[in-house]
This record gives C-alpha cells, structure tokens and sequence, in this order.
C-alpha cells in the first residue's frame, strides 16, 4: 500500500512539473527577427548583427515588437548606455499605445556617482506615474542604488520578473533583486520593446522572454 501511495505521488508530481514546464513559453529574439517586428516611435534605430542601436531624440523612444503580447514572466537582455552624460535605457511592457505603458529603465550616469546613486534603477508607469512624480511623492519607493555596481559604459545583463502586480530587476545576475515594486499601471497586458529616454541613445542585445500564465 505504501509503495502504490508513493508511486502515485510521484506521478502527480511529474505531472504537475510537466504541466508548469509545458505553461512556458521562451523566445530568444534575434537582432534580424527584431528588426522584421520592430515598430520604432521616436527614433532612428541601426540594427548591427550583434545589437540594436537607439540614437538621440528629444523626448522618449522605443522600439515595440509587433505581434507579440507579453502578460507575466521574465524578460532578459544586455544593455549599454554610457557615463557621465546623462543616459536612460531600459525596457518597457505592458504597453497600450505610445503613450500609454509601464518601463524599468537605468541611469549609466549614476552608478558610480556617491550623490546620485539612489537614482541608478527606476519604475514608472507613463502616461500618469513618471519619474518626477514618483520621486516626489514616494522618495526612495520606485527608484534603487545597485548593490554591486556595473561599468557604466559597458553591457550589463537585465532580469524582469513580472509577475502581476509584482515587478523585480536582476542586475548582473544578483542573488537579490536591485528593486522590487508593485505596479501603478492596471493594465495586466501588452507590447513589450526596449526604451530610452529624453535625450539618450543606447544599446541593447539578446532579448530572452520567458512567458507564463
């Protein structure tokens, strides 16, 4: 009776592992299938075979993938921005049009800065929740340091974890997550693309997505 109750916990289990592994759905975009999707607003936008480079605008851009909704899961890629000129990079999700999105982005330019690095990782959720307002309304909440701080002018490896409403950022494979946030935005789907902000240039590479339910 024992060993029928254990062969039948096993099964459940492997069961159970097969059916979360089957739920997963991992996509690794390639900088040529990106540049087939992209749906640029606000920049120009050079696709190299290794990566994908964003130049300076007034105002922010991004680049959106056409034809894929991203809901919950993790979202992978190396970005470079640069220091000490003021640089934003970073990714947007959760996406409802141009205006209208949820981003985690970072400032080069402060990491290594003693006075600024608070404001090295930041939150936001556009059109209503940007980085001034949060700042001023909640100091310290929706914006981090990094604890192990990268070069500013070279890739550094990104993890989101999105799991609605709970946003963590993985920085260069930390054990522990450089900021955690509950979203602002309700919207619990979306476009997903890489972002930058007013005035900033930068690069990204091997966008890795993980969907789950």
């Amino acid at each position: 009776m024992m060993k029928t109750n254990f062969l039948v916990v096993t099964f459940l289990c492997l069961v159970s592992i097969s059916t979360g592994l089957a739920q997963q759905k991992i996509r690794h975009f390639r900088t040529r299938e990106l540049q087939e999707k992209a749906v640029v607003f606000n920049r120009k936008v050079s696709f190299t075979e290794d990566a994908i480079y964003f130049d300076s605008q007034p105002g922010d851009g991004f680049l959106r993938i056409n034809d894929f909704i991203f809901k919950n899961g993790t979202i992978e890629a190396d970005i470079k921005g640069k220091s000490p000129e003021q640089n934003f990079v970073g990714i947007a999700f959760h996406g409802v049009n141009d205006s209208t999105y949820d981003a985690i982005y970072f400032r080069p330019f402060n990491f290594e800065n003693p006075n600024r690095k608070d404001h090295s990782v930041q939150y936001i959720s556009h059109p209503t929740y940007t980085w001034d307002k949060l700042r001023a309304d909640s100091p310290g909440k929706y914006e981090k340091a990094l604890q192990v701080v990268p070069n500013p002018n070279d890739w550094f490896h990104v993890r989101i974890e999105v799991k609605f409403p709970t946003v963590k950022v993985f920085v260069n494979n930390t054990p522990e997550p450089v900021l955690t946030v509950n979203q602002l935005n309700t919207n619990q789907t979306g476009w997903l693309g890489f972002w930058v902000g007013n005035y900033s240039d930068g690069y990204f590479k091997n966008l890795r997505i993980m969907s789950t339910p």
